[in-house]
Formats: C-alpha cells, structure tokens, sequence
C-alpha cells in the first residue's frame, strides 16, 4: 500500500512559499512607490520601472544586489533581523509597514520591535544641530539607530562600519576593526554589559533578542566572562576620556536623553567636561568638516 504524503506538509509547503512570494511583492510595491531623490540619487536617466531600482536598495541598506534580487523574487533564503531593519530604513518603512515586513519573513514580531524602527527626520536634524558634540540615538538593545558627523570624527566612524554590525555590544566584543577610542574600555565594557542585562530583563522571551545574546556569548569569551557576573547598572552618565590622534587627551561627559514619545530609544550627547575640551572638540569637528 502506498501512503499518501501529509496534508500538512503540502500546505505547509504551499504556505511557505506564498509567504515569500508576498514578500516579495510587497517589497517590490514599496520600492517602486519612492522617487530617487528622496534618498540623495539623483533623479535623471531612463527608468524602466518607476521608484528605485533594486540596486539602489542594496546600497541604502548596506546588502548584495543578488541577495536582495532573490529576496524580491520570493527564494529560499536566510533572513536576519538585522538586514531587514536595513531594508526597511533604506525603504522609509513606518512601524507599521516594518513589522509586516518580519512577519512576511517568518521572523517573530516580540515586544521591542518598534525599538529598531526608522526614526524621523527631525531626529537626525537635532543630532546634526548638535554639533560639534558627538551624539547617538540607540535603542534598548543598543542597536545604533542615528548618529551625528561629530560622533564619527570623535568618537566611532560608523559610516563605515556595516548596517548589520552597528550594535554597541557586537562592535566591542566582536568587530575588533570597529574599537572606539575610550581610554577606559574595560570599565565602559563592563557597565555596558550590566546595562544591557538590566534592559533584558523586560525582553526574555523576545527572540531578537535571544539571537543577540546567543552570538554574543559564541563569538567573545570576554561577553560571556562579564554576562555571567549577573551585574546590573543603568546607562552611563560617568566622565569618559579619548584620545584622538593630533589633539591628544579629551575628557567628555554622557548626557541621556530618553525620545519616549517614539519608543524606547535613548539619545547620548556627548558633553565637553571642562574649556580645554571644549575647545578641543570646535576644532576637530571644523578641521574634518
């Protein structure tokens, strides 16, 4: 006798495929619904379709060109959060739009998504109306969300570290390419750990989460060294010294400033501790500006 293959396995099967086909198509519709300059292409040149191109995607957010081709045309792929967050930035998701997005790709929508979402311009014109004090915009599981020209030349140039690494724990622990410039790293890696276990505590059962943890602990025995001391903090707020190559030592001061009317997300400016600091820090921003 011949047994019939499950039921369920066929409707599974169908599912999984429907779900990326729709995938795709919703990325395709999101894509061609934004005109070229609105993400500084310029405008000219015969387009076959109207919006971006699927080139242009890839650049915005940081993916291959063929990656992102079979992501649109429904195969079989590997997906992470991380990436997803970059197409969905590069796209101009809202909320709403981005968490269809992870659904689409099988990937649990948990409690703090709304944490990696786009921000709004007028965030990034307040950090940029900082200068020259280095400013960050994280969320609670310190993934970097925005960040001003001043943070790049003091303190980390994130322009050019991968969307998919810009994670204050992952660039510390893991990307030795990417170390900042603060004199104290021990200790502003400890407090980090500590701050990131407190914020977790409210994210257990999130699956990003888990995910961040998980590579974290096999990628950097000195994360796992200082996670299992089960040390708590809250975000730093302690005077912290770098050293920036041809103007020496400066000593500057976190300041945190919490966006709750956006979500979860956390702003640092970076404050000159004294005159000599200050002054320092005018001109480093106007020598690379």
């Amino acid at each position: 006798m011949t047994t019939a293959p499950a039921a369920t396995d066929v409707t599974g099967g169908t599912q999984e495929v429907a779900r990326r086909r729709e995938l795709g198509v919703f990325l395709r519709s999101r894509r061609e619904r934004i005109r070229p300059d609105e993400v500084g292409f310029a405008p000219g040149g015969r387009r076959r379709t109207p919006g971006l191109r699927r080139e242009e995607v890839a650049l915005l957010a940081g993916v291959g060109v063929t990656w992102y081709t079979w992501l649109e045309q429904g195969r079989d792929i590997n997906v992470s959060a991380q990436v997803l967050d970059a197409i969905a930035t590069a796209l101009k998701f809202d909320r709403l739009e981005r968490s269809h997005l992870f659904r689409l790709a099988g990937l649990r929508v948990g409690p703090t998504q709304g944490a990696c979402s786009a921000l709004p311009p007028s965030v990034q014109r307040t950090l940029d109306a900082l200068t020259p004090y280095p400013a960050v915009v994280l969320n609670e599981r310190y993934d970097i969300l925005a960040f001003n020209a001043a943070y790049c030349r003091v303190v980390l140039d994130l322009e050019q570290v991968p969307i998919e690494e810009r994670n204050m724990l992952w660039l510390n622990f893991v990307c030795d390419q990417w170390r900042c410039n603060f004199l104290d790293g021990q200790s502003t890696k400890h407090q980090l750990v500590a701050a990131f276990r407190t914020a977790s505590a409210d994210h257990l059962g999130d699956s990003l989460w888990q995910e961040l943890i998980r590579g974290l602990l096999s990628s950097s025995p000195e994360f796992a060294e200082l996670w299992e001391r089960y040390d708590v903090a809250q975000p730093s707020i302690r005077t912290k010294m770098i050293e920036v190559d041809g103007y020496g030592l400066l000593k500057i001061e976190p300041l945190n400033l919490w966006l709750s009317q956006l979500g979860p997300f956390r702003a640092t400016v970076y404050t000159p501790f004294d005159e000599e600091s200050a002054a320092k820090l005018e001109r480093i921003v106007a020598a690379q500006a």
